[in-house]
């Protein structure tokens, strides 16, 4: 499946104590491998070196560990597009910046992200409304650098929602096929798909 490359943040940096971070880095290389739904606690306590029950220690089931690698992942997803959206320049710089610092996180880290993006569907149901209200967030973000371009007549966007849309699944789609083998780095990809979505809006303001 490839090895994620080590980009300058872990995700999992500020979870501890360290049994507890393990354990979500053994969940996440278990959920990417074999699906949630065949991955047993057993198969996770057994990639962090523990025993089944620590693991009830740090998290009191699957589906909390399941929550808790997407509530990080999607709360860095957004933090990448808010910072992105807040820097300097025209809509079509800050759009560039958003498009290539969330395709590059994708790439750096496409183990993790195909559990973040993929994998929703197995959480709880309180679990899963706040997840999927943050993605509303990353859209609402994501939508405002479009819509800033519209309305300073750099973009040319009729139907800004469903732009947005496709550009976000456009690069979350990444995390899938990404092979870190392969001929084009997370940079790469980055600036690729940013000069891509830019074609997408018909960027008269180009960076």
């Amino acid at each position: 499946m490839g090895t994620e490359t080590q980009p300058s943040e872990q995700p999992w940096a500020d979870i501890a104590p360290d049994a507890a971070r393990r354990l979500v880095t053994a969940a996440v290389e278990a959920f990417a491998e074999r699906g949630y739904h065949a991955t047993t606690t057993r198969d996770i306590a057994g990639r962090a070196g523990m025993s089944p029950a620590a693991l009830y220690i740090h998290y009191k089931t699957k589906e909390e560990l399941l929550y808790k690698i997407s509530s990080v992942g999607h709360r860095l997803s957004l933090r990448i597009l808010q910072e992105a959206a807040a820097s300097d320049g025209s809509p079509a710089e800050r759009l560039a910046t958003a498009v290539r610092s969330f395709v590059s996180w994708h790439a750096e880290r496409h183990t993790t992200a195909r559990v973040v993006q993929y994998e929703l569907g197995a959480l709880g149901e309180e679990h899963y409304a706040e997840i999927v209200g943050l993605r509303r967030e990353v859209d609402t973000v994501m939508r405002s650098i479009i819509q800033d371009g519209v309305d300073a007549g750099d973009f040319d966007v009729p139907d800004v929602p469903g732009t947005t849309l496709a550009a976000l699944s456009l690069c979350i789609d990444v995390a899938r096929w990404f092979n870190p083998e392969g001929r084009r780095g997370p940079e790469d990809v980055g600036e690729l798909y940013a000069d891509l979505v830019l074609r997408m809006v018909g960027g008269a303001g180009k960076p």
